[in-house]
């Protein structure tokens, strides 16, 4: 039997918002993080996919997030947002607030969006690919629990902080998505090799003692290690103040975790949107060429290479057997 199940997108779409609501989430709070999943499952990282979905069915049911949210926004400046997402998902509070978001950033050529009181963020890469697809430019930054070292052998203090970075590069093509941790690697990955009983690179995580390991399972009982030492954990500290600065929300020393217990993470999440330039300055078209002017030098570009697009909307996905079968039984439920 194959380790993974083939879903076509209406069916995946189905099932996903089957199982939300079966875990007790509103229809609105649903849409929104199978958006979301889609997504990640189409364009970003896998992981971020179907299998985070878990985290969040398992969140729903234990109370980590409000299944029926009630997101406000406030607007103390122009081109400043400001909400609080009422201990529910992240995605919701940003879709709510996107078409204001995007009209301002066209008025005022930048707009800043800035949330707290919500679950993980999810895959950043979402917000800005959202972006892209309003012709906007996009940074976000968002922080959860501590799980990262500022160094080896010392306490964790920040989480896997992550930045994304969005630029669009016209019709017929895939924006540039850059999305990375400050960490050495994301967590899920740790989580994923620990299930599956791998062992994981070194340099990626300390044990509970503060010593490097390669043991995914030790990593899960220690900490993280940023990426690039003392340059990594400067990035860190710049979206720690980023997203839990600019909106107020907790630092990820205060943060409860998002995966036990029943308290909201309530984290921090800022997003910048971005005029590409004016309308006739050509400037995403310039972009574009540049982007593949770097293509034929054997330059990678995130977001872009490695994806198929256009996808046809009868191509399969590719879910992981066991997280299938976990998100059908809730469904089924």
């Amino acid at each position: 039997m194959s380790d993974e199940v083939l879903l076509d997108q209406s069916e995946a779409e189905t099932l996903a918002i089957r199982a939300c609501r079966a875990a007790g989430a509103a229809q609105s709070t649903a849409r929104s993080l199978v958006d979301a999943t889609l997504s990640a499952a189409l364009f970003g990282p896998a992981t971020l996919g179907f299998p985070h979905m878990l985290d969040y069915l398992d969140s729903f049911r234990e109370g980590r997030i409000n299944c029926h949210p009630t997101p406000t926004c406030e607007r103390p400046f122009p081109a400043f947002f400001i909400a609080d997402a009422d201990r529910g998902i992240a995605q919701l509070g940003f879709d709510l607030a996107l078409n204001d978001l995007a009209e301002a950033a066209r008025t005022f050529g930048v707009a800043i969006f800035t949330q707290t009181n919500s679950y993980t963020a999810g895959e950043l890469g979402y917000y800005v690919r959202r972006l892209a697809g309003e012709g906007l430019a996009g940074i976000a930054a968002t922080n959860a629990n501590a799980m990262v070292v500022a160094k080896a052998g010392g306490p964790a203090v920040y989480s896997t902080n992550p930045m994304a970075f969005g630029f669009p590069l016209g019709e017929g093509s895939l924006p540039l998505i850059i999305d990375q941790a400050s960490s050495a690697t994301a967590y899920v990955n740790i989580v994923a090799a620990a299930a599956e009983g791998r062992s994981i690179p070194e340099g990626w995580a300390v044990d509970e003692t503060g010593m490097d390991t390669r043991d995914a399972a030790r990593a899960l009982a220690g900490a993280l290690l940023p990426f690039g030492g003392r340059k990594g954990a400067n990035l860190a500290l710049m979206v720690e103040m980023l997203s839990a600065g600019l909106s107020g929300g907790p630092w990820s020393l205060d943060t409860p975790s998002f995966r036990s217990g029943n308290a909201s993470p309530a984290v921090g999440l800022t997003v910048i949107a971005m005029m590409p330039g004016r309308p006739d300055d050509g400037l995403v078209e310039r972009a574009h060429r540049q982007a593949t002017r770097l293509q034929q030098h054997g330059v990678f570009i995130p977001g872009v290479d490695g994806i198929e697009y256009p996808k046809s909307p009868s191509q399969s996905l590719k879910v992981p057997r066991a997280v299938f079968e976990t998100i059908k039984q809730i469904a089924d439920a």
